[in-house]
Formats: C-alpha cells, sequence, structure tokens
C-alpha cells in the first residue's frame, strides 16, 4: 500500500525532534545503565529511524543533525562522558541511517501496518549489518571508557537497539503518518468506546499479571491482546504494546512481575526480557493485523465489485449466467426474460446446456470447458439457442472462469448476446462479395468455391458437368456501340440465361466475357441437351440496349464432366481447351472436353 511521505514545513520541527531525542536518551541513559556501561534501554533511535522513514530524503540532514547533537548532549549528562559524546553520536547517528537506506532501498514509500514486506525489510535491516557494525563501535568505546568488556557491551548495545527499535519504531511511524488521525476521524463512536474497553481490559489483565499474580502468567496477556488486534487494527495493536510497556516496564524496574523470578538475574538482565517479551508481542501481532488490513480491503474490494457486476447486469441488455463447474445454471439476470421468454429465477438450477440448440450443444460445452481448463483466457463461442423469446436465430456466448484464493476455477461467468441481426448482416454482406454487382452472376471466388464442393461430391459418387461459356464478338459489341452497351449485353446474357438453369445449377462470371455453368447431378448427355437449349433461348431474344436498337447475342461452349481423379485446375484446363475448339470451329456451337 502506496503512502504520502511526510513532509514537514514547521520550522520548529527539526527543534522538537531533537528535544523529543534528547529527552528519550536521557531517560535511558539515567535509568537503564544497569552496570556502569552503555544502556539496556534504548528508544531514541526509534524515533531518529521513524522520522527518517516517513519523511523525504531532503528533510534527512537537519533531523541527522538535531538528533546527533541532543545525543551528544546526553552522552555527556547522563552517559559516558564527554569523550564518548561525538564517538557515540555518529554511531547512533549510522545505525539509523543504514536502516533507513536499506528500507527506502527495499521497500519503499511503504507502510508498515499495511504488508508484511517492509516489516521483514526493517527487522533484518535493524538486526542485521546497522547493529553488528554499530555494536562493534559501541563496544570498542564503551570498553575504554568503562569497565565493561568488548563483548558483555557490543551485547547490551545489540539488545537494547535491537529490541526498542524493533518495538518502538513501527509504532511511532505510524503516529507520524497520521494513523490515529485517520483513525478517530473514519472510526464511529460505538467503534471506539469497544476499543477503549478492550484496552482498560487489557491494563487491567496487565495489572494482574505484573503486580498481583503470584505465578508467571505473561500468557494472559495474549488474548485481550489478539481480539484488540482483531477488531482495532494495527493502531490497537500499538496501543496494546505502550500499555505493556508502560505496567510492565514501571512493575519490572520496580522490582515486580514474572521477570523476578529469573534466578539470579540482573536488573540489566531482566529488562532485557522484558524488552523480548515486547518485541515479540508486538512482531507476532503485527503480521496478524497486516493479513486482516489485506482482507478489509480485500472484502471493500469484493463490495465494490460486486456493486459494479450487479449494475451491469442488471441493466444489460445482454444475458449474464453464472455457471457451476457441472454446467448448472446458479445465477440469471432480468435481461433472460426478454431474451430467453423465461423469468430468471426459473433458469437457477437448469442445465446451462438446455439453452442450446442440440446440434451446437457440443461445441458451447468444449467453449465452457476451455474456459475452466485455462481460468485466465477468454472464450467466445456462436450457437443457435434452443428457445427464443425475440425469435434470435444465433447468440454469441463469451465465457470466463471464477477462481477461489488458490486460483483454482469454481465456475464460470458469462454473457449471452443476440447476434441475430449481425448474422443476417453477415450473410448480407458475404452474398453480396459473393455476386457480381453487374450481372447477379457468383464472382469468380465463390463460384470457384461451389466448384470444389461439387468436385468433393463427385468423388462421393456424385455426377457433374462444367460448361465454360464465352459470348461471341463481344469486343465488336463495345466498339461498335459503347461500354455501356456491353454492359448491357453482358447483363441481358445472364437473364435469358437463368430461366433455363435448374435450382441445383450455378451461373459464374469468371471475367471479362467469359461464364461458367456448373450443373449438378448430370452427364455430359443430358448437359449437351441443357446447352443447346440455352443457346436457342439466348439466340431468340436479342438484347435491346439504351439506344433503342437490339443486338443479337451468341455463345460458343466448352464442355467437360467432373471426375474423382482431377482436381479443379486439371478440370478448368479440359473446359477452356473444348471452349478454344468451339471458338475455332466457326462459334455458336458447343465442343466436348476430349
Amino acid at each position: 500500500m502506496q503512502t504520502t511521505l511526510r513532509h514537514p514545513s514547521s520550522s520548529f520541527a527539526p527543534v522538537v525532534l531533537g528535544v523529543a531525542y534528547f529527552i528519550l536518551a536521557a531517560l535511558a541513559l539515567a535509568s537503564s545503565r544497569f552496570e556502569g556501561g552503555l544502556a539496556f534501554i534504548w528508544g531514541a533511535n526509534a524515533l531518529l529511524m521513524a522520522d527518517l522513514l516517513t519523511s523525504r530524503i531532503g528533510h534527512w540532514p537537519r533531523s541527522l543533525i538535531v538528533c546527533g547533537l541532543a545525543s551528544a548532549l546526553a552522552t555527556s549528562l547522563f552517559g559516558m562522558g564527554v569523550l564518548a559524546a561525538i564517538p557515540m553520536a555518529a554511531i547512533n547517528l549510522g545505525e539509523a541511517l543504514i536502516v533507513a537506506m536499506v528500507c527506502r532501498r527495499l521497500a519503499p514509500n511503504r507502510k508498515f501496518a499495511g504488508s508484511m514486506w517492509p516489516l521483514i525489510v526493517f527487522t533484518l535491516a535493524l538486526s542485521g549489518p546497522a547493529n553488528v557494525l554499530a555494536g562493534i563501535g559501541a563496544g570498542m568505546v564503551a570498553s575504554a571508557l568503562t569497565p565493561a568488556s568488548f563483548g558483555a557491551a557490543w551485547l547490551q548495545w545489540y539488545t537494547g537497539h535491537v529490541l526498542g527499535g524493533l518495538t518502538c519504531t513501527p509504532i511511532l511511524m505510524m503516529f507520524m503518518q497520521g494513523e490515529l488521525r485517520r483513525w478517530f476521524s473514519q472510526t464511529p463512536l460505538r467503534a471506539r468506546l469497544e476499543a477503549l474497553a478492550l484496552l482498560l481490559l487489557l491494563a487491567l489483565v496487565a495489572v494482574h499479571v505484573f503486580y498481583l499474580a503470584r505465578y508467571p502468567m505473561l500468557f494472559a496477556l495474549l488474548l485481550p491482546m489478539v481480539v484488540i488486534v482483531f477488531r482495532v487494527g494495527n493502531l490497537g495493536a500499538a496501543a496494546s504494546v505502550l500499555i505493556l510497556a508502560a505496567i510492565g516496564g514501571t512493575a519490572t524496574m520496580t522490582g515486580h512481575g514474572p521477570l523476578h523470578m529469573i534466578p539470579a538475574g540482573g536488573m540489566g538482565e531482566r529488562m532485557q526480557f522484558f524488552q523480548l517479551f515486547l518485541a515479540c508481542t508486538f512482531l507476532l501481532s503485527m503480521p496478524i493485523a497486516a493479513e486482516l488490513n489485506g482482507r478489509r480491503r480485500l472484502f471493500q474490494m469484493l463490495q465494490e465489485s460486486e456493486a459494479r457486476y450487479r449494475t451491469i447486469a442488471e441493466y444489460s441488455g445482454d444475458v449474464v449466467l453464472n455457471i457451476s463447474v457441472d454446467g448448472v445454471i446458479e445465477y440469471a439476470s432480468p435481461a433472460a426474460a426478454e431474451q430467453i421468454g423465461c423469468a430468471p429465477e426459473l433458469l437457477i438450477g437448469q442445465d446451462a446446456a438446455n439453452l442450446v440448440d442440440p446440434e451446437d450443444r457440443a461445441t458451447v460445452s468444449a467453449a465452457l470447458d476451455q474456459a475452466l481448463a485455462r481460468p485466465g483466457d477468454v472464450q467466445t463461442v456462436e450457437f443457435r439457442p434452443f428457445v427464443s423469446a425475440e425469435g434470435s436465430e444465433w447468440c454469441e456466448m463469451v465465457a470466463r472462469a471464477v477462481v477461489d484464493e488458490h486460483g483454482m476455477p469454481i465456475g464460470v461467468v458469462s454473457t449471452i448476446r443476440d447476434m441475430s441481426r449481425h448474422k443476417a448482416q453477415q450473410r448480407a454482406l458475404q452474398q453480396e462479395v459473393a455476386l457480381d454487382s453487374l450481372t447477379g452472376a457468383d464472382t469468380r471466388r465463390a463460384f470457384l468455391e461451389k466448384l470444389d464442393v461439387e468436385i468433393g461430391r463427385v468423388r462421393r459418387g456424385g455426377r457433374a458437368c462444367l460448361l465454360l461459356i464465352d459470348i461471341d464478338h463481344f469486343k465488336a459489341v463495345n466498339d461498335c456501340h459503347g461500354h455501356g452497351a456491353g454492359d448491357r449485353v453482358l447483363a441481358g446474357f445472364v437473364e435469358r440465361l437463368r430461366p433455363g438453369l435448374r435450382g441445383a445449377d450455378s451461373i459464374g462470371r469468371l471475367g471479362g466475357e467469359e461464364f461458367a455453368i456448373l450443373l449438378s447431378g448430370t452427364d455430359v448427355e443430358r448437359s449437351s441437351m441443357i446447352c443447346e437449349r440455352l443457346r436457342e433461348m439466348v439466340a431468340a431474344h436479342p438484347v435491346r440496349i439504351d439506344s433503342g436498337a437490339t443486338i443479337a447475342v451468341t455463345f460458343s461452349a466448352g464442355l467437360v464432366e467432373l471426375n474423382a481423379q482431377d482436381g479443379r485446375d486439371a478440370i478448368l484446363e479440359a473446359a477452356d481447351k473444348a471452349l478454344y475448339r468451339a471458338k475455332h470451329s466457326g462459334r455458336n456451337c458447343l465442343r466436348l472436353a476430349a
């Protein structure tokens, strides 16, 4: 979840940060240098790290300067003295800067409260390079200026800074990013009172555990904390840790609580264990809070998506269906009443295949199966409906799988649209493309496709013949009367041929004045008779042109019978050779292919 970085505009902000850092550092040094070396508790750097992680890089120098001065002053007055002031200030700033740079690089501009990855990066950076290196420097300074050994000083630094940073930095970041203000502005009064009651209950349990219980009962704190995290979220987890830190820390430092049952343990060791308890408690609650936040956002997104889906489904002219993996309709939109002629509630529980014409059910079922097999893909299929309120001839289904949180398909959502008008337009366009605009005969491409189909039928035992025709002396018509007259002759020629053809026959214009006729279900003898009849019909009806003159039309023809062995090109070539012989035999005659 992206978050906007703070842009402090007040000139007093660095001063306030420096004063707060000095107070935290002074309190830690004055109250937790139990063995005369380094402080066992250190939360000042948590404040600096929270400031760096929530502000723009351009504001880092002023924050580092004021916190460095505050650290040096606190060390001089309450720590190891003036000699350690500058080295310890540099070490403190180095630790915070390393953590901030690593987090900004690997988890830029992200809230710790909204995702696990930023918290993991922060934890690794803090407990890894930042404090391993800073602890070495602090251990060298402490072993040189105090009786503490290098190993003991390094361990004190490492545990105090790591545990203090883990516990306090995410909490301080939430406050700096305005989480508390947003929570108050967006949370109803009843929910705020519930949160207050839960926090009060946690405080009472903490008082009992740290002051009254005769046995170590730290585990008793987990139940109210988990309830708070579930009901309040990130801020609830942060507030719980603050309550435990205040009550438990006071009790431990004043000699009360279960940590004083540690045998032969000093105050420093007890405080380290207490910080470890706080850090573990907080790190336990943060993943739960992050997961809950993610689920809340997911639930909100689902609600918004459901609202959009319902709006689209209920007011769309398309039918929307939710279909189970077994093919059963689970939801049908109101458009089903208009498109299918059946109330949506009556469709629920029915097999989706019942909406499809039996001849197309296998195709639709295959598309639905493919949608389930490939959840990320959209499947589109056209089918004829079994029933239709508006007499729809064709419908289009667009289907996509619905998956669960594991990516497994749990059903299909599909839309069904009436495609009848589109299909009619498509057929009209195909028919327009398939017909010659001048004569109304099939175009060359459409005729050759029909020829291929007829050749396939002949190979299965049928009979057919191809008649190749060329209008005699057509060039002379164009030369003497013009191209307009030539066009009228071409159109009139086809008009005179059609009455002599059967319904199964086809006529196509192959180009110019060349035509072809496909005679289905006939042999050469009968086809020859049909050709002679066509020649007589054409010759008996001259074509009248716009000038009023009439033009006598004759044609030459070549006839070939289709056979199972030859392909389209061979058949056309044989018919063309027969036509060539007819033209050179005086025209106005028929010749058979050899």
